[in-house]
C-alpha cells in the first residue's frame, strides 16, 4: 500500500488560500485517478479515498489537523497500513520556490514547511518523496502566516492550476514505480 498526502488546512476560509495548494493538487490527482470521494476518517483525523494504480492500493489523504500537525494524520496511517515511509509522497505548498515551479525529491529535509517539520518528527524520517508547488516569495509588507493563507489571484490561478497537473504528473509516475531523485518543472506563464 502507499500513501498520498496533500497539505492544507481544512474550511472554506482557507479554500484558494496559498497554503491550500496541497490539497488542490490532491483533489486534481484523485480525479486524474477516478477515486471515489473523499470521506472523513475519525481515527486518522483526514479524509480518505483510495484508489488502485498498477495493481496496488493507494491510499490518499488530506488531514483535517490543521497544518503545523499534519504528522499526526500521516504517521497515524503508517503506522495503522503498515505503511514504510518509502511509500509515503506529500503534496505541498513552498514559499521559497517561486509560482509555477515544482519541484519533486525523493527525501530531504523539511525545509522551513511548518507541515513537513511536523511530518519529519512524527513519522521519524525524512525518507519519503516529496512534490512542492511553488507560491512564490512573501511580500516585504506580508508576515508568513498572511501571506500563506492569503489568497491567490484570478491571475495566478491558471499557473497554480499547471503547476498543480505536473505535480499529479509526478506523483503518478511515483505510483507506477518511477524512482526520481529530483525534478523540476518550471510552468511558463
Amino acid at each position: 500500500m502507499k500513501l498520498v498526502v496533500g497539505l492544507g488546512n481544512p474550511g472554506n476560509e482557507y479554500k484558494d488560500t496559498y497554503h491550500n495548494v496541497g490539497f488542490i493538487a490532491l483533489d486534481r490527482l484523485a480525479s486524474r485517478l477516478v477515486a471515489p470521494d473523499f470521506a472523513f476518517d475519525k481515527k486518522s483525523n483526514s479524509l480518505l479515498s483510495d484508489v488502485v494504480v498498477g495493481g496496488e492500493k493507494v491510499l490518499l489523504c488530506k488531514p483535517q489537523t490543521f497544518m503545523n500537525l499534519s504528522g499526526d494524520a500521516v504517521s497515524h496511517l503508517a503506522r495503522y497500513f503498515k505503511i514504510q515511509p518509502c511509500d509515503v509522497l506529500v503534496m505541498y505548498d513552498d514559499i521559497d520556490i517561486a509560482i509555477g515551479t515544482v519541484r519533486a525529491r525523493g527525501n530531504g529535509s523539511a525545509g522551513t514547511h511548518n507541515g513537513m517539520r511536523d511530518i519529519v518528527a512524527k513519522l521519524g524520517s525524512t525518507d519519503f518523496a516529496r512534490v512542492r508547488i511553488g507560491i512564490g516569495f512573501r511580500p516585504s509588507f506580508m508576515s508568513l502566516a498572511e501571506y500563506v493563507l492569503s489568497r491567490f489571484t484570478s491571475t495566478e490561478r491558471p499557473v497554480l492550476d499547471a503547476a498543480c497537473d505536473v505535480a499529479c504528473d509526478f506523483a503518478i509516475d511515483r505510483l507506477n514505480g518511477k524512482k526520481w531523485q529530483e525534478l523540476t518543472v518550471n510552468v511558463k506563464r
